[in-house]
C-alpha cells in the first residue's frame, strides 16, 4: 500500500499525544517525512524523536509545502487557513485540525483552493470516527421518529489532562511572532463577528475551539439546521447555550459551560423520540485508551422498556481519522469530514453570537 510522506505544521499538544504516536503506529500508511514549527528547539527534539533529519526541519511553512511531501497536517497556534491554502497551491492534501479557521470567507478559499489543485482538504473531526459515535449515528437513523436533541459539554481546564502527558515545551517561541498570532486573532474575530464585547470574544473563541465538535457531530446526525432559535451567553463568556432547528419541526438545545477546577470532562449528545433514545458519552479530546458509551433504550412490540449501554470500541478515533485520510489520498473515497461541509460549521459559529446579541444576520 502507498506510503505517504506527511509533513506536520505545528508541533505542540495535539500533534505531540496524537498524531505523531498514530503517524509513526502506521508506518506502514505514513511516513513522518517532515516537521514545522516556530520553536526551534521543539522542532529539533521532536526531530530526534522521530528521525526526521534537520535539512527536513523548518520555521517557514512556506518552505515545507514546496518540498517533497505528499501530504500536510496542518495544527498550529494562530489561524489555520494560511498555511492550508498554500498547501493546497503546492499541491499537497491536506488534514486541517479543528477549527477549521476563523471566517467563512476563509473557509470558502480553503475549498476552493483545495478543488482548483484536486487535493484532498479534510477536516480533524475526530469524534464523526468514533466507533460509538458511528453506532450512535446508525441507531438514530433506525429510530421512528426524533423530536428533540441535547448536548451538554462540561469543560475543564485543559492542562488537568494534558497534565497526564510528557510534553516538550521551550521557551524559544518568537516573541514577535506571538504578538502576530494574536493580532491576527483579533483582526478575523471581528471579521467575524463584528465588534464585539470580551463576552462575546471569548464565547466565540470557546464555541470555535471546543463546542466546535458538538456542532460537527450534529451535522453529521442531521445536517445542517435551518435556523438558530435562540442563543445566551453568560458568565462573561464562559457559558453558551444556543438551540437549533431542525426540519420536521426538530429541536436541539446545545449548551457549553466552562468548569476549570474539577476533572471530570462530561460531553454528552442525546437524541430522544416518543419509542427510542440514543445517548452518546464521548471522553475528552486528550484521552487515549478511552471509548465513546452509548446507551440506546426502546421497547418491545407489547411496549415493555429496554435498555442496553455499549462500548463498541476502544479504537482510538485519531488513528482512525488519519487511516481514512490516507484511504481519500490513495484511493479517492471522499473525506467524512469534507471541507466543503465545514463551510457551514464555521458560518453556525458566527450566527450563535450574532443571535445571542439578537442581531440577524442578512
Amino acid at each position: 500500500m502507498e506510503r505517504l510522506r506527511i509533513g506536520i505544521i505545528g508541533c505542540g499538544a495535539i500533534a505531540q499525544i496524537q498524531h505523531l504516536p498514530h503517524l509513526k503506529l502506521r508506518n506502514d500508511l505514513f511516513a513522518i517525512h517532515a516537521l514545522c514549527d516556530l520553536s526551534v528547539n521543539l522542532m529539533n527534539a521532536l526531530g530526534t524523536d522521530y528521525g526526521v533529519p534537520p535539512e527536513r526541519r523548518f520555521t517557514d511553512y512556506r518552505l515545507m509545502v514546496e518540498s517533497d511531501v505528499d501530504a500536510i497536517i496542518v495544527c498550529p497556534a494562530g489561524s489555520h487557513a494560511p498555511a492550508t491554502i498554500a498547501a493546497a497551491r503546492a499541491g499537497k492534501h491536506v488534514f486541517v485540525e479543528k477549527p477549521m479557521c476563523h471566517t467563512v470567507r476563509e473557509a470558502e478559499e480553503m475549498v476552493a483552493t483545495a478543488r482548483q489543485s484536486n487535493v484532498v482538504l479534510q477536516v480533524g473531526y475526530m469524534k464523526r470516527h468514533d466507533p460509538g459515535y458511528l453506532y450512535g449515528r446508525e441507531r438514530v437513523r433506525e429510530m421512528s421518529d426524533v423530536r428533540f436533541v441535547q448536548v451538554n459539554h462540561l469543560h475543564p481546564d485543559n492542562s488537568l489532562h494534558l497534565r497526564e502527558f510528557k510534553l516538550l515545551r521551550f521557551d524559544d517561541f518568537p516573541s514577535d511572532a506571538l504578538a502576530i498570532i494574536r493580532e491576527e486573532d483579533d483582526r478575523l474575530t471581528r471579521e467575524a463577528i463584528g465588534a464585539a464585547t470580551p463576552s462575546e470574544s471569548k464565547a466565540f473563541h470557546h464555541i470555535l475551539g471546543s463546542m466546535i465538535h458538538d456542532i460537527g457531530n450534529l451535522h453529521g446526525l442531521f445536517g445542517i439546521p435551518t435556523r438558530v432559535v435562540s442563543a445566551d451567553i453568560w458568565r462573561e463568556g464562559g457559558g453558551i447555550t444556543t438551540t437549533f432547528d431542525y426540519p420536521n419541526d426538530v429541536r436541539c438545545v446545545a449548551t457549553w459551560i466552562d468548569l476549570p477546577e474539577l476533572r471530570d470532562f462530561r460531553e454528552t449528545l442525546e437524541v430522544y423520540g416518543s419509542r427510542e433514545r440514543v445517548i452518546m458519552s464521548f471522553p475528552t479530546g486528550f484521552s487515549v485508551g478511552l471509548g465513546t458509551e452509548v446507551t440506546v433504550q426502546g421497547m418491545e412490540a407489547d411496549r415493555t422498556p429496554w435498555s442496553k449501554h455499549v462500548v463498541v470500541s476502544h479504537e482510538s478515533p485519531f488513528l482512525r481519522e488519519i487511516v481514512h485520510f490516507h484511504d481519500c489520498v490513495v484511493n479517492g473515497t471522499t473525506p467524512e469530514t469534507p471541507g466543503s461541509d465545514t463551510v457551514a460549521d464555521i458560518g453556525l459559529v458566527r450566527d450563535i453570537i450574532l443571535a445571542a446579541r439578537g442581531t440577524a444576520h442578512g
